[in-house]
């Protein structure tokens, strides 16, 4: 990039519960999408990890704000401050003016044209000059490594925040999806309930968040099993400290509900597949990313329901940005690419 190179490409995964982008084929920002708004100016008091540290521990003058639900724009004017705070930390360094941005943004598969329209507007206000659209299942399978212009049947499963999306891809496009809103956020609010029904004991998010990730599974049996987890809150019914040790069966039994939601919407999805395509499925197996796909044992409860192999991604929270950063640099090459 010289000093007058006046155009900066970003690839960028703008999900519900993390904000990813890629610059020059390196991840420059990871951050939670979360934004801390000050409620009497509208100004933007901090953006990512700062302001997750501050979600639930506000006072009445700072509101933190989740600007995507069910990955989609749920507060248009936060994903814009986002979206600017977000590019602002990206070092365009080398750079005597800000340049022009190139971009390429992952979208639900699902999306209206009301949706598509909102990223597009949200990106253009933050600087975006040129923005491409790839649907998130297209940038999951190039970020698993599969090559999606082959003629070929390749099955993606994308379990992020707020989506989970399941499509079966051949030639560049997608031949059949499903999008549904059971992914991480669901997943949280059931171990919230669970914990409030059984125990009694009220959590709030961010601590629902770290029993998921500490001891979330997909299965009440594991071979590797991890270590209890230990929560204090307070109990609804005295309102005293109680504590309580949770474990990965039990917040398996709290996952139930969803979970079977996310068999019915894979099943859906076969059921939809061609069967020429179908053989190459069988073949290849089904590929997992996003967030999700890190639950313990969700692979292998998907494989006794569906008797197909299933592969967990490379790093599969960041394989939906990847595939973003592969079509980045093919532009021209990706006839899915939406402009």
């Amino acid at each position: 990039m010289g000093l007058f190179s006046l155009t900066q490409e970003l690839a960028i995964d703008l999900g519900t519960a993390n904000t990813i982008i890629i610059s020059n084929g390196k991840i420059v920002v990871d951050e939670p999408s979360i934004v801390a708004v000050d409620q009497h100016s509208g100004k933007l008091v901090a953006i990512g990890n700062q302001a997750r540290q501050m979600h639930g521990k506000t006072h009445q003058n700072i509101k933190t704000i989740r600007p995507l639900k069910d990955g989609v724009i749920a507060d248009f004017n936060a994903a814009e401050l986002m979206l600017r705070g977000m590019i602002k930390k990206v070092n365009f360094s080398g750079h005597l003016f800000n340049p022009s941005l190139r971009m390429v943004i992952c979208i639900p598969s699902g999306s209206t044209n009301v949706e598509i329209r909102a990223v597009r507007d949200s990106a253009e206000h933050a600087g975006g000059r040129e923005v491409s659209m790839i649907y998130e299942p297209m940038a999951a399978a190039l970020g698993a490594g599969l090559d999606v212009e082959a003629p070929e049947g390749h099955m993606v499963i994308d379990i992020g925040g707020g989506t989970t999306e399941i499509a079966c891809i051949s030639l560049g496009g997608i031949v059949c999806s499903e999008s549904i809103n059971v992914a991480g956020d669901v997943f949280t609010e059931d171990i919230q309930s669970y914990v409030r029904q059984q125990h009694n004991i009220r959590i709030g998010e961010r601590t629902a968040e770290d029993i998921k990730i500490a001891v979330g599974a997909a299965v009440s049996e594991l071979d590797e099993e991890p270590e209890d987890y230990v929560v204090t809150g307070p109990n609804i019914l005295t309102a005293l400290p109680s504590t309580l040790t949770l474990s990965y069966s039990e917040i398996a039994y709290s996952l139930e509900k969803s979970l079977v939601k996310i068999d019915a919407a894979v099943m859906k999805v076969l059921e939809m597949v061609p069967p020429e395509l179908y053989a190459d499925v069988v073949k290849n197996g089904v590929y997992l990313a996003g967030g999700g796909a890190l639950i313990r044992g969700l692979d292998k409860r998907l494989h006794d329901k569906t008797n197909l192999p299933f592969h967990i991604a490379e790093d599969p929270l960041r394989a939906v940005v990847r595939g973003t950063g592969i079509a980045l640099k093919n532009i021209n090459k990706f006839s899915f690419l939406m402009r």
